[in-house]
């Protein structure tokens, strides 16, 4: 506990006015809180010593709880992961409009939502074949959960202004729980990627890294940093997240439950190893007494003294057995070959060069080597320690001076820190590595990984020299600091050739199947102890951040490997990472000031990022064929190279470039044409798609003709016309060509867009048709000039764009008729169907007519679809610039003095906006839309019409007539306008009412039809059997559908005028619905049945609310 008189003001964030909080001044070096006008009831006044801060150990949670959602996730399969994807969208946009109780509650109800589906798609009972371990895994897993949610809420802020002890016993239930829980999930993981053979070493491993990440005294992140140091230089335990009792449950934890698994998954062969169980407890509790040096066992005792005789004592114990365990289970065991001397001499030799060594490590490590005696001690056992191990490898006795000499300079280094000791040492150590490869690997004639054995030795050997030889050069001047680099880089070069070769030569090494030579987890582990190492280097500015980018490119290039068959991915994956990465790695300072990647600096990282794609065309390539099983075009392949091209230049474009208008829409366009190439796929030449051997070699295979023999392809040319007319359409939408302010360059680019769609149409749903081509091409110009033109209006738009719209109506029962007319005669023409019956002659041809036409409808109706809704754009953004102008205006007039002041005050960037603005208004405003423009509304409401009307068409023809369809159809109604012409009392407030009126209308003349197709047409289908005769099942299902028409007139009248009804109205006419759901036998009666009640239902609720709201406002 620290002393009053240090006791200082408490660090606090700054909070804005709109949250209520207690303010604190000091007074006799205590706390004293002052009262405040919008003081609330937070707790944080009672607690001194709580702090307002972010959450500070994200990082942490995340390494533990990141990865174990994702294992969850996989385990429940897509129905947790749409769950979560629904809840977690439906909490961000809650959050977003500052909603912070709903977001909260959102987040846990996703949560629990996501566990009672997990429990639901996963059958743990049936993984497992064990109920108590099912129940187990599911509690597992329940809890994990909870961490997360836990987790989730220690982001929110508000909660610990509100319940600041809530957020200090959260992060403390984290820190408690983690270690015990990630560890567990995470060895169930692994053990299911990689098998239960070494189970207990998995859970071994991943208790000692979870111990030291969250079992090590750390301050909370919301107890209040002083500004003074701690008293002694010690902090408080009440500054602590942990407490005595977590630390001895996690210590207990890490000691006793690897060895508890391995005894209860090895119990039938227990005693065929004990070396296992001996390892498992020692090498965790040595563990655990080298982070007694971090504090780690303060719950034992703060005496340091104590603490030293008890790491000291039970070290030396726990070494002992550990290193006899490892000569028994692995040094004999795999390296039995290479230990040159007869027993028993080999084991005291190798139990000496072991156990002294360990000893020296441990020795040093514990900071026992610091007086004369013991340094002389240090160099005795380093000495024979090196004279044992040389011995037991079998090396020469007339040589065996020079172990000793480089045991003696490497504990000299130690002891006096001495380089040219070190370096003594490496030279020495480099001649006893080359004589160990040279006695045991030289001599033998093996081919390995596509490499003779002899190559993989001379690698091998330069790796360790230069892994031996790093250290020293990092302890030379800052001025060698190159040395060091150039190290560090060569070595993690060797690293990466040495492992591509013996790990993606798979036909080199694999000898069974479980017997790999090189493992994935090495590929693993040697990645991230680079990345470690690297960054303690940088840390302690051994080398620079340059250095630091190409090893971090270089280590994380290793990764691929795992994911990518290819013999290329490790070089190709690194060079794009170089390509990809400077962006983000080598502009860290520049990124928060105002200096940044200049010009010309971000075209060389582009183009650099380009020809990197390039030369991963072939690893493309080969992932593109694995997923397809089959090459894949040159399309496709050219698509994914320029995508990946725009997807690597965004951090450059993000973090660099992001005040430049160009570079965005450059980008957009980059990756829109890499996309359309995916998805068109259009004709390419071999060399453009960036041809090369093994690209060519695929192509050339005669694999795909005898597995799918010879397949008539269809003309791909048009796609390049599709292409060009969408990227023309993004260039203009993003400004890139500025049709916007130059009316020529207006028309062409119309004219081209709509000659582009109308080739691309024709060419690939008309083939046959050559004659309704020009047709075709005329109506897609014309669709394009009129959309154009009513986007970006001109001075003859107002004239000309009505006549432009009545061609295009006058166009559509021309091209519909005569598309009939054209494919007949060619059919019976040309005679293409040759001997077939002229009855089968006539069937085909009306099919394909009919199949045709169906095309041009739906053609049609795309069109006034887009008309209607461009038109319904304009007209809604006419209409809101108005009432802008009016508002300026009527702002304006107010007083002339005020006026002045307010373009006195105005901001120069927005005076400047509204200069621009006005500068760049089209001439069809709204003056104009009054006088000229009064055709927009009526000319949309005939293409919505029109639009409504060929849907119900392609209804009958494609579904016949189905009931659901006119739910989906109604709705384009929404897009009609109000017009002087048509519908003049139309207004804002009726835009409801054709979609009402339209549903009804529809379900009461199908249902009328479809009485009268059962009764006088003689039909004897299932509504006679159970209607009974003619009259009968007429008249009663007459009846009833005239039952129904109460409520639908009530409402419709009511969306029509939207006056209040009596209640008792709509509740009133909702029975008479139900004979109709109950009784009829037609289906669309019942329909209109259930959609009486609910409109009344609706009816009733809107009127309500409409009659409170009158109150409120009264």
């Amino acid at each position: 506990m620290m002393p009053p008189e240090i006791q200082t003001r408490p660090y606090r964030t700054h909070i804005s006015s709109s949250i209520s909080a207690p303010t604190f001044s000091t007074f006799n070096g205590g706390f004293s809180p002052e009262p405040s006008p919008n003081r609330s009831s937070s707790s944080s006044s009672t607690n001194p010593r709580f702090a307002l801060s972010s959450f500070l150990h994200n990082a942490r949670i995340a390494v533990a709880l990141v990865p174990c959602a994702l294992f969850l996730l996989d385990l429940g399969g897509t129905p947790v992961a749409l769950t979560v994807t629904l809840g977690l969208m439906i909490s961000y946009i809650l959050d977003s409009l500052s909603f912070r109780y709903a977001s909260f509650f959102g987040v846990w109800f996703t949560l629990i939502a996501a566990q009672m589906t997990f429990f639901f798609s996963c059958d743990l009972m049936s993984l497992f074949n064990s109920v108590t371990i099912a129940l187990a895994a599911m509690l597992l897993c329940a809890e994990t959960n909870f961490m997360i949610g836990v987790w989730v809420s220690l982001q929110f802020k508000w909660i610990q202004i509100e319940n600041p002890s809530i957020v200090l016993a959260l992060e403390r239930l984290l820190f408690a729980c983690l270690p015990i829980t990630s560890s567990a999930l995470f060895t169930w993981a692994t053990i299911s990627a990689v098998g239960m053979v070494n189970a207990s070493y998995y859970l071994m491993i991943f208790s000692c890294l979870f111990y030291w990440l969250f079992s090590i005294p750390r301050v909370s992140s919301y107890k209040s940093k002083l500004e003074v140091a701690y008293h002694g230089g010690e902090v408080p335990d009440e500054n602590l997240i942990l407490g005595p009792l977590e630390n001895c449950v996690h210590t207990l934890y890490l000691l006793f439950c690897p060895l508890m698994f391995h005894i209860a998954s090895h119990h039938s062969i227990l005693f065929s190893s004990v070396s296992d169980m001996f390892l498992l407890f020692f090498v965790p509790f040595l563990f655990q007494l080298y982070a007694s040096t971090r504090g780690a066992l303060r719950w034992v005792s703060k005496n340091n003294n104590h603490l030293q005789s008890i790491r000291v004592v039970n070290g030396a114990v726990a070494l002992v057995v550990v290193v006899i365990c490892l000569e028994i289970r692995v040094v004999f065991h795999s390296f039995g070959r290479y230990i040159q001397v007869a027993p028993p001499m080999n084991y005291l030799l190798v139990t000496v060069a072991m156990l002294g060594g360990a000893s020296a490590v441990g020795a040093y490590a514990v900071g026992m080597i610091s007086d004369a005696f013991s340094s002389v001690a240090f160099t005795a056992l380093t000495v024979l320690v090196s004279a044992a191990g040389a011995i037991v490898v079998g090396f020469p006795l007339m040589f065996l001076p020079l172990p000793l000499v480089s045991g003696f300079y490497l504990a000299r280094f130690f002891t006096k820190k001495s380089l040219p000791s070190y370096f003594a040492f490496v030279l020495l150590a480099s001649l006893m590595v080359m004589w160990f490869v040279l006695q045991n690997f030289w001599d033998l004639n093996i081919w390995l990984a596509g490499m003779s054995l002899k190559s993989f030795c001379k690698l091998i050997v330069a790796d360790v020299i230069l892994a031996m030889s790093v250290p020293g050069i990092a302890l030379l001047p800052s001025k060698l600091r190159f040395l060091t680099e150039l190290g560090v880089i060569s070595h993690a070069l060797l690293l990466c050739h040495i492992e591509n070769r013996f790990f993606n030569y798979s036909n080199m090494y694999y000898f069974g199947d479980e017997d790999v030579m090189y493992p994935s987890y090495m590929v693993i582990s040697t990645t991230f102890v680079g990345l470690a190492l690297a960054r303690k280097l940088v840390a302690d500015q051994r080398i620079g951040q340059k250095a630091l980018w190409i090893l971090t490119c270089l280590y994380f290039s290793k990764l691929a490997m795992l994911f990518i068959t290819s013999k290329s991915v490790l070089w190709v994956s690194a060079v794009l990472l170089l390509a990809v990465s400077p962006p983000l790695l080598l502009y860290k300072e520049k990124i928060k000031g105002a200096s940044k990647m200049k010009a010309w600096q971000g075209y060389v990282h582009a183009g650099t990022v380009a020809l990197s794609t390039w030369f991963c065309r072939e690893t493309i390539f080969e992932v593109l064929q694995w997923w397809n099983g089959r090459s894949p075009s040159n399309g496709l392949l050219l698509g994914f190279c320029i995508v990946l091209t725009g997807v690597a230049c965004i951090p450059i474009v993000a973090l660099h470039f992001s005040h430049v208008q160009s570079a965005k829409r450059c980008l957009v366009l980059v990756v829109a044409t890499g996309l359309l190439f995916i998805l068109l796929q259009p004709p390419i030449p071999l060399s453009w798609a960036f041809g090369s051997d093994l690209i060519w070699a695929a192509h050339q295979s005669a694999d795909d003709i005898s597995i799918y023999g010879f397949i008539a392809s269809k003309p791909t040319w048009p796609s390049w016309l599709l292409i060009a007319a969408v990227l023309l359409t993004l260039a203009a939408v993003t400004s890139i060509i500025p049709v916007k302010y130059i009316v020529e360059l207006r028309v062409f680019y119309a004219i081209g867009v709509g000659l582009a769609l109308g080739i691309y149409i024709s060419a690939e749903y008309f083939l046959q048709a050559t004659m309704l081509h020009a047709l075709i091409v005329v109506t897609s110009v014309c669709t394009s000039v009129f959309v154009v033109f009513t986007h970006f209006p001109s001075a003859w738009s107002a004239r000309l764009l009505p006549w432009v719209f009545a061609l295009l109506v006058a166009l559509f029962p021309v091209t519909y008729l005569l598309e009939g007319q054209v494919r007949a005669k060619d059919f019976f023409g040309d005679n293409i169907l040759g001997d077939v019956g002229e009855e089968d002659n006539k069937l085909i041809t009306l099919l394909a007519v009919e199949g045709s036409r169906t095309s041009l409808l739906g053609l049609y109706a795309a069109i006034f679809m887009l008309i209607a809704l461009e038109i319904k754009f304009e007209l809604a953004s006419l209409i809101r610039e108005k009432v802008q102008d009016r508002g300026v205006g009527t702002s304006h007039t107010r007083s002339g003095r005020s006026n002045s002041i307010s373009s006195a005050t105005f901001p120069p960037k927005m005076r400047l906006n509204q200069q621009r603005r006005a500068s760049t208004v089209p001439t069809f405003t709204i003056k104009r839309l009054v006088a000229e423009g009064a055709w927009m509304p009526s000319v949309g409401n005939v293409a919505t019409i029109m639009c409504f009307a060929i849907c119900l068409i392609l209804n009958v023809t494609l579904t016949g007539g189905s009931n659901r369809a006119i739910f989906f159809l109604a709705p384009i109604l929404l897009l009609l306008n109000q017009d002087s012409d048509f519908v003049s009392g139309f207004k804002d407030r009726q835009r409801y009412f054709p979609v009402t009126v339209v549903v009804s209308g529809y379900l009461v003349l199908t249902a009328i039809y479809r009485i009268y197709e059962e009764v006088w047409h003689g039909n004897a289908g299932w509504g006679l059997e159970i209607g009974g005769p003619d009259w009968f099942f007429a008249v009663k299902n007459m009846a009833l559908l005239i039952l129904t028409f109460p409520s639908q007139i009530l409402f419709n009248r009511f969306v029509w005028t939207f006056t209040k009804q009596t209640d008792s109205t709509p509740l009133l006419t909702m029975p008479l619905n139900l004979p109709s759901i109950i009784i009829t036998d037609v289906i669309k009666v019942k329909i209109l049945g259930l959609l009486g009640i609910i409109y009344s239902l609706t009816q009733y609720l809107i009127s309500r609310q409409l009659h409170i709201t009158g109150l409120k406002y009264i």
